[in-house]
């Protein structure tokens, strides 16, 4: 959770008190935050600098990333202030300043934003905080600008109407902030390599065709996001209009952070808490609309399902007055059951009843809410079957002397097919619509990869390597709601000088003697027949497992034989096991002979 760090005497004197360190940190638990420290005490303090309180805030809490959003919300809680009601200016439409986004923007960064802080009035500390809550925004809500990247400007030192465009990097050109000299977009990239904080979102624009840049009725380049700004548009403390700019890939997001930007903010204002608008055209959709929003949201919720929750007995008059301390406006519906619930535009976090429960447990107070005993419903754990049958296989194989290792769900499509020596038919395997990286692009529906993986990446340990695992694979299946199933295996492999299949056979053997199921040769097995891969009920043949030699692309001919069981007369392949092909073990760099073995542990069920 992000750690916001505020001067200690100027937030007292905001909150109108001056709090002990006991007394602060009981405030902080009891509005749902942390303290996570405070400087008054400590040496390493310069004298010159007031001390600082570290506040831990709470992750879905953008609204609170700054020193203006915590004060604000802990006064409100205090019942010191109302809830702010954040307005737009009233300017006639045709009067707004106006945003053009065109449409080269759609091959980068699609989406825009734009409002304006009109006779806003800084001092040191709320221009500090003010540049602050654009880093933390940033870093997180804002993905560390893959998502969403704000941009403030000084509104005297650039004209509008603005355009937000998509330009080839050698047509930018312009001096970047706190820079002298005049660069281009292609100059640009190399010129911030090796800046330690613009470095690290380069990636975000390389290689893209176009680059976005927001430009002034004059083409003066306001910025170009996600990097830098221009030095043109600098904000400063003596700044009294502030253009604000958000260009992003998620249009939720980029509302979000559009108006907890300016909702923080806006107090400064010479009209406190009045936003300008702006107008935004949109080419590549034909859409128009203004912005901010700052549109509050209405929500019905039931206060039998409040009380109940939090084990409260409460009317709807004084539910109304719990909410108001967590700034929500609410009030009793015409419907006795039901309490009409207005959430501010900062709390995009607010999302269902169960987060306006959250609050109202949090308003009366953790600690003072009503304790009783569960006896309406008092049950005894225990584990589900296939997880009891996991751990006694789990505990059989370490017995033995085998590792067990727990690798990643997710791997590449090669290595879940293609370096098996394995097709993939298109109906097996789950693959993620819009995996970040190859390496994770499907669910495994194999454990071998995860166990080869591991094998590859330990090389250097003494052989011979003896790992398994007992977790779940994935494979599509319509037949369900969810169109996908898991399924729990057991996998094992051997890694040495020689081939060891008899040691995994050996094992197999084992973990097949602790489940009760015997070994039975090929006769007593099949009493003669051939193997039948339909499931039929035959109780006059034996239970037990037997192996049958195959020849399958994944294993060394001759070296490989797949795992029946009969249980209950009814007979199933389960798995196999052998010494994988030597085009795998190149596959997955290994040197020497490996052998594994794979069963499917849900037919002992």
């Amino acid at each position: 959770m992000p750690t916001i760090n505020v001067d200690k005497y100027a937030l007292f004197e905001e909150l109108g008190e001056q709090f002990t360190e006991e007394s602060f940190q009981q405030l902080c638990f009891d509005f749902g935050l942390e303290l996570d420290g405070d400087t008054e005490n400590d040496p390493a303090r310069p004298k010159d600098q007031a001390p600082e309180l570290a506040i831990e805030i709470p992750a879905n809490r953008y609204d609170m990333l700054c020193f203006e959003g915590i004060a604000m919300h802990l006064n409100i809680f205090r019942g010191k202030y109302p809830t702010p009601s954040w307005k737009l200016a009233d300017i006639p439409e045709d009067k707004l300043q106006t945003l053009t986004i065109t449409q080269d923007t759609a091959q980068v960064r699609p989406y825009a934003a734009a409002a304006i802080l009109r006779n806003i009035k800084f001092t040191p500390a709320s221009y500090e905080s003010f540049i602050s809550l654009q880093d933390k925004l940033h870093q997180n809500l804002a993905r560390q600008r893959t998502l969403v990247a704000i941009g403030t400007h000084d509104l005297d030192t650039i004209k509008g109407p603005f355009t937000y465009e998509g330009l080839p990097p050698k047509d930018i050109s312009f001096i970047p902030l706190n820079q002298t000299k005049q660069i281009n977009g292609e100059e640009l990239m190399s010129f911030y390599e090796t800046d330690r904080h613009l470095g690290k979102y380069l990636h975000i624009l390389r290689d893209k065709p176009v680059y976005p840049v927001i430009l002034d009725a004059e083409r003066n380049v306001c910025s170009l996001p996600p990097i830098i700004n221009s030095e043109r548009s600098k904000i400063t403390l003596d700044t009294t209009n502030v253009f604000i700019d958000m260009t992003a890939t998620d249009q939720t997001k980029l509302d979000i952070v559009c108006n907890i930007m300016v909702a923080m903010f806006s107090q400064y204002c010479a009209e406190p808490f009045t936003i300008e608008p702006v107008k935004v055209i949109s080419e590549h959709n034909g859409t128009t609309r203004i912005t901010p929003s700052l549109a509050s949201r209405t929500m019905d919720v039931e206060v039998d399902y409040l009380n109940q929750v939090c084990g409260l007995e409460e009317s709807p008059e004084s539910i109304c007055k719990l909410l108001s301390k967590m700034a929500y406006s609410a009030q009793p519906s015409e419907d006795p059951k039901l309490i009409q619930v207005t959430v501010p535009p900062t709390r995009a976090d607010v999302l269902h009843a169960c987060d306006v429960m959250e609050d109202v447990a949090i308003a009366y107070g953790f600690n003072d809410l009503p304790r009783s005993s569960p006896n309406k419903s008092v049950t005894i754990g225990k584990p589900l079957m296939i997880n009891k049958l996991s751990d006694i296989v789990r505990h059989e194989c370490a017995m033995a002397g085998w590792a067990e290792v727990m690798p990643l769900v997710l791997c590449s499509h090669d290595e879940n097919f293609e370096w098996l020596n394995r097709k993939d038919d298109g109906k097996t395997a789950v693959k993620l619509a819009n995996p970040k990286t190859v390496e994770y692009q499907v669910v495994r529906t194999s454990l071998l990869p995860g166990l080869l993986k591991t094998l590859s990446e330990n090389k250097a340990m003494r052989l011979p390597l003896t790992i398994f695992e007992a977790s779940d694979v994935v494979f599509k299946d319509e037949s369900v709601e969810r169109r996908a199933r898991n399924e729990r295996r057991w996998a094992a492999a051997y890694y040495g000088k020689t081939s060891g299949f008899e040691v995994v056979h050996g094992l197999l053997d084992r973990v097949m003697t602790m489940l009760r199921v015997a070994f039975v040769t090929h006769e007593e097995g099949l009493s003669g027949k051939s193997i039948d891969f339909e499931v039929k009920e035959n109780p006059s043949q034996q239970d037990g497992y037997f192996i049958k030699e195959i020849d399958e692309p994944t294993f060394f001919n001759g070296r490989a034989a797949a795992i029946y069981v009969r249980l209950g007369g009814k007979l199933q392949r389960i798995g196999e096991l052998g010494v994988l092909h030597p085009t795998v073990m190149e596959k997955f760099d290994l040197r020497y002979p490996v052998s594994t073995l794979e069963i499917n542990l849900e037919v002992f069920l």
